[in-house]
């Protein structure tokens, strides 16, 4: 019988931290199109990647549910 871990509510804030400022790669993918995803959305329901051009588009129909936009399109611009 595997056993049920309780996870307290500090070590969800943890993780949903981490999550919320970890770099991202070029292994994360824009969930509308799949290229290189260079921000991340928390949501109140979950996290959504996308590129620069998908995050603009939709920055301003997501702000009433976004808890952290994490946006690291700077790097676009670092060459």
């Amino acid at each position: 019988m595997s056993e049920i871990q309780e996870v307290t509510e500090t070590e969800q804030e943890i993780v949903a931290t981490n999550s919320q400022t970890a770099p991202l790669t070029a292994g994360d993918r824009c969930d509308s199109c799949g290229a290189q995803a260079y921000v991340r959305a928390t949501l109140v329901f979950g996290e959504l990647l996308f590129c620069l051009h998908h995050a603009t588009l939709n920055k301003e129909a997501l702000a009433a549910n976004t808890v952290h936009w994490h946006d690291e399109s700077d790097k676009l611009l670092a060459r």
